[in-house]
């Protein structure tokens, strides 16, 4: 199902039901309910909280990892939409909304700015006409889907997008959920393949380079614990994804090192700069 809203037409509906949104599984863990609860949300049970609070255990500064996510992606966001000027952003696993959303930013630089958010959790579902509240000069949109299938992504989207202009895909935190058997490069490669020339890929990635020995290896295990994988990757494997890619200044950086806001505190950056993560941007020429 897409929820559809501010699209330049002035009116706020459903648009299609081809795909009706599973109930939600209350005994299995889901990453953005593990996400939700460890960043003090509500929106999460008990199998979300005791695989957060195992994850936790092994990695006491993950929520400082997750805020850093969040600070990198509004970054991230705000340099694409300024100085690349970029109109369109296709997020997926976007998670639970959490403000300022993708939507938000874009749209405070340029309200006729488009977006699309996907994630395969239900409860964010339940939380779509909630997310949907962007500039009556825009487009702001939501469906439920896998990175896996990058086929529906793309086709749904294009609904919204118009894929002759570039469009920013961002998958911040959501790539470590992709197991190499589920061939995440070549997902991501068939993603940007029908974009136009000047999109980006914009994209977090945690890595056991950035970690003490044995915390990468704890995170994994706790997570495999409740059912979920959990990858981390080296900066040559994230490399992989911007193949055929321009990547943009600085390169692939620890998230708090890519593209910093002025004068940061030096005790924030200190922290974040522990949070175990690469953040990069690449172009499509």
């Amino acid at each position: 199902m897409i929820y559809l809203v501010s699209a330049g037409w002035g009116f706020s509906s459903d648009v299609g039901s081809d795909r009706t949104p599973p109930e939600i599984d209350m005994t299995v863990a889901h990453s953005a309910r593990i996400y939700d609860y460890i960043l003090g949300g509500k929106d999460n049970f008990p199998a979300d909280r005791a695989a957060a609070e195992a994850a936790l255990t092994a990695f006491p500064l993950l929520g400082v990892a997750m805020r850093a996510n969040r600070a990198a992606l509004h970054r991230t966001v705000r340099y694409l939409a300024t100085e690349a000027g970029v109109r369109q952003f296709l997020d997926v696993g976007t998670g639970i909304p959490t403000s300022p959303n993708v939507h938000e930013i874009a749209q405070s630089i340029d309200p006729t700015a488009r977006i699309v958010y996907t994630d395969n959790d239900p409860i964010v579902l339940v939380h779509a006409r909630a997310l949907l509240c962007g500039s009556p000069a825009g487009a702001t949109a939501y469906f439920d889907a896998d990175l896996r299938e990058p086929g529906p992504i793309l086709e749904k989207a294009a609904r919204v997008l118009d894929f002759g202009q570039p469009v920013a895909l961002l998958a911040f935190g959501i790539l470590m959920f992709v197991p190499n058997e589920a061939q995440p490069f070549d997902l991501i490669s068939r993603l940007m393949a029908p974009l136009a020339s000047g999109s980006h890929l914009a994209l977090t990635h945690p890595s056991a380079e950035l970690h003490t020995p044995g915390v990468a290896a704890g995170v994994a295990a706790s997570y495999a614990r409740s059912g979920i994988s959990f990858q981390f990757r080296g900066k040559e494997e994230i490399q992989r994804f911007f193949d055929g890619l321009a990547l943009i200044e600085p390169g692939i950086v620890p998230m708090a090192d890519w593209h910093p806001d002025n004068a940061p505190d030096a005790a924030v950056a200190a922290v974040a700069g522990a949070a175990g993560a690469y953040a990069a941007v690449g172009r499509k020429t």
